[in-house]
């Protein structure tokens, strides 16, 4: 059930660089709570009285930490807690959906904290619209992706084999989302070697850098992830 009347489509994007798991994972919190608190809000006034919700498109990068979801399996993590302090990495068990994943330098987050009921309330539908996005933004590089049935997330499938580029997991209450999406840009994928990324032991993980054989400018796969998000959403910028 809807509980505003008032739609809004600004945004606000926010680039949070380099930045701890733990402190953006606060700031999605404080982000997501006080949308829904809002929205609450709004329930106890008249249509012509509420106030519009905000939405949050929040853009970083990592260091390294593996993180799992509310649905996955603690045997996914191949690495004692010694060794992850040797490769420089820590481990969190957080409220998304999904199962094991790693961030890491050289990879594009993308969290957005939208109110869907300013855009349209299907969990289903935005899933496919945030691999849309990415989908797009990884073929204006030469890279042909797409999605694998009943997988999440953005994969390439070729005469090499599946292989995962983008890894996806949401949270989502009264229709506000949280968590998103982790795209490989330039990421050491010896990282993913120390876990069965998002529970899945037969297919590959990749990166743009290694179909491409270059790096690519984090910053600027995000400029073009930006701009299909909010195509895609039809957003304005805040």
């Amino acid at each position: 059930m809807s509980i505003t009347t008032l739609q809004n489509k600004s945004v606000t994007i926010r680039d949070l660089g380099l930045i701890d798991y733990q402190t953006a994972w606060d700031e999605q919190e404080r982000l997501f709570a006080d949308t829904v608190a809002s929205k609450i809000a709004n329930r106890q006034l008249s249509p012509d009285e509420q106030l519009p919700t905000p939405n949050y498109l929040l853009f970083c990068e990592h260091p390294h930490v593996y993180t799992l979801g509310k649905s996955g399996h603690e045997s996914h993590l191949l690495a004692n807690d010694e060794f992850l302090k040797q490769i420089g990495a820590t481990y969190h068990r957080i409220n998304r959906g999904g199962d094991i994943t790693y961030h890491g330098p050289g990879q594009l987050v993308g969290y957005p904290i939208l109110d869907l009921d300013n855009f349209f309330t299907d969990i289903h539908r935005y899933m496919r619209l945030l691999e849309e996005a990415i989908i797009l933004t990884i073929g204006e590089y030469g890279i042909n992706a797409g999605r694998i049935e009943g997988l999440t997330g953005v994969w390439l499938d070729d005469e090499k084999g599946p292989r995962k580029i983008c890894a996806m997991g949401v949270k989502a209450s009264r229709w506000v989302t949280m968590h998103g999406f982790a795209l490989n840009v330039n990421t050491d994928l010896s990282y993913f070697q120390h876990i069965v990324p998002c529970g899945i032991a037969d297919k590959a993980v990749t990166s743009m850098q290694q179909e491409l054989g270059h790096p690519v400018p984090v910053a600027e796969v995000a400029q073009h992830v930006q701009r299909h998000l909010i195509n895609l959403f039809d957003m304005t910028i805040g």
